[in-house]
């Protein structure tokens, strides 16, 4: 339930200041990767789930558990690995005895809880990851036909390595669809990883403080979602999400390389990002720009390339680039 009281206690200002002591708190374990910090921020303002991906070693599961431990949230980590079957995620029943009676008690796996980290998601199988669907899209679990509400605020922040093949499963489409945001991690600077040393291989280790709670969060989402967009900006996020999809896209490159383009969610997932940005700048009104800030994290992972996109090496990156030069803005 959201707290009304603190929703007509929260301001802008409040929401910007909080986001910011949330950034500097991560800041302090995590050494650059600000824009990788900031989508993820506003992934979680967003209410959606986010997939980091990168190679090994730059800090994704880190980052994640920290925002744990600043966020003040109920953590649970699950490792994902080929042998991990879906009651390892959800829970299942067991058998319990007492006073001569038996009966079959729900005991709850790692799921819940408010943050989760899916670490290495892609190893699992996909029957495995299936058991992510429910809880990412209704946040409820259904074991034996009795259905089980998740924790409140929840959220999925998941992991997976882009250039290993082996022991590896990509994710579905349905699956990669619950994502409100994909962010590529990208290899930090030389300057970064000389600070990266400094705090990782000397004496002590700093170690950030709480800056919000669960239901701090709530009501800043609350917030972000009673900002208004103009009706010419909503046009612009349909007109682009449309042209994702090839035949009669003003794209050129999605004309060519795409398959198939973004569902109804990446539109949503632009809209919600979109407050979000505007927020943190201040501002009650949803601009073209803050559509395209978060417009590769919420469309990349949601244009399947065909083969000769494949074959070409042709990254969706570039296809929304060219997709946010091609649409009108009016």
């Amino acid at each position: 339930m959201i707290d009304e009281a603190a929703l007509a206690e929260l301001s802008v200002a409040d929401f910007r200041e909080t986001a910011a002591n949330i950034e500097a708190e991560v800041g302090k374990v995590i050494v650059g990767q600000t824009d990788v910090v900031r989508t993820v921020l506003v992934g979680i303002l967003s209410g959606g789930h986010v997939l980091l991906e990168g190679v090994p070693g730059l800090g994704k599961t880190m980052l994640i558990r920290t925002l744990g431990q600043v966020l003040k949230l109920d953590f649970s980590r699950i490792q994902f690995t080929p042998d991990l079957m879906p009651a390892d995620i959800t829970g299942t029943e067991i058998m319990e005895e007492a006073d001569g009676h038996r009966a079959f008690r729900f005991q709850q796996g790692p799921v819940f809880a408010n943050l989760i980290l899916a670490d290495e998601i892609n190893r699992a199988t996909p029957k495995t990851q299936s058991a992510m669907l429910e809880a990412m899209q209704e946040k409820t679990v259904t074991v034996a036909n009795h259905t089980y509400q998740l924790p409140v605020p929840f959220f999925v922040l998941a992991t997976q390595n882009p250039i290993e093949q082996e022991g590896t499963y990509p994710l579905p489409e349905a699956q990669l669809d619950r994502f409100l945001f994909k962010i590529n991690v990208g290899f930090p600077t030389a300057d970064e990883l000389t600070e990266i040393l400094a705090r990782t291989t000397g004496k002590s280790t700093p170690a950030p403080d709480v800056a919000a709670d669960g239901a701090r969060l709530i009501a800043m989402q609350a917030l972000a979602r009673q900002v208004p967009i103009p009706s010419h900006v909503s046009q612009y996020i349909s007109q682009l999400v449309v042209a994702t999809h090839p035949g009669s896209s003003p794209a050129a490159l999605v004309n060519q390389y795409v398959r198939y383009g973004s569902s109804p969610r990446g539109a949503q997932a632009l809209v919600l990002g979109g407050k979000i940005s505007a927020l943190l700048d201040g501002r009650l009104n949803v601009s073209f720009e803050d559509v395209a800030k978060v417009a590769p994290a919420a469309l990349r992972h949601r244009l399947l390339l065909n083969f000769e996109g494949q074959a070409e090496g042709i990254r969706t990156d570039d296809v929304v680039a060219d997709l946010l030069k091609a649409v009108p803005k009016e």
